[in-house]
């Protein structure tokens, strides 16, 4: 199986990035290819809105977004990890799910889904949030579900870390890094 992941934090090896780490454990140890997205190092402009896709489902922007497009379509499973910034997912993340309107244009107004292959297609969201609200969580997983079913993902499961503000705080939460590594197996079941 082919795995695609969109790390949207800033801060490598912050509390997410750990999160992203443990889900990745069964994945890795079943020999999974894995493409990683690092969101905030790559050139992806915001959507301009100009109608481009609306009649291809292709976008005409030439960016960064060209690689993601291929694997959107290629991966059997996807990985979204984010952190929350004002109850919602971070910029870098939020940008990348905007270029999708081509996919959206595509799905419904073209009418063309992206096939699902052998193995289906699932998908995992991830996040770490400083607040303990779970407000945020719902906020972020209506982003998210609407990304995953625009892009052909039919269900997908959320895992979160509450409270983990600083570098590092996703470590005194055990049971979020445990829920994180179950996640993983079961994306893959």
């Amino acid at each position: 199986m082919k795995v695609a992941v969109f790390f949207g934090s800033p801060r490598p090896e912050g509390n997410t990035d750990i999160l992203l780490q443990e889900a990745l454990k069964p994945i890795q140890a079943e020999g999974h290819e894995i493409v990683l997205f690092r969101l905030n190092a790559l050139n992806i402009k915001p959507c301009q809105d100009c109608g481009g896709c609306t009649k291809t489902g292709k976008c005409v922007i030439p960016d960064g977004m060209a690689e993601i497009y291929d694997a959107i379509r290629t991966a059997d499973r996807f990985i979204v990890a984010s952190p929350i910034f004002f109850f919602s997912l971070s910029a870098q993340t939020k940008a990348m799910i905007d270029r999708c309107q081509a996919f959206w244009c595509e799905k419904y107004l073209l009418h063309k889904d992206i096939p699902a292959g052998p193995h289906g297609r699932k998908g995992l969201l991830l996040v770490a949030a400083g607040m303990k609200k779970d407000d945020a969580v719902t906020c972020a997983d209506t982003v998210a579900k609407i990304f995953f079913r625009t892009i052909s993902v039919p269900k997908h499961e959320t895992v979160s870390a509450l409270g983990a503000d600083a570098k590092g705080d996703v470590l005194n939460h055990p049971s979020a890094l445990q829920k994180a590594q179950e996640a993983g197996e079961r994306l893959l079941r």
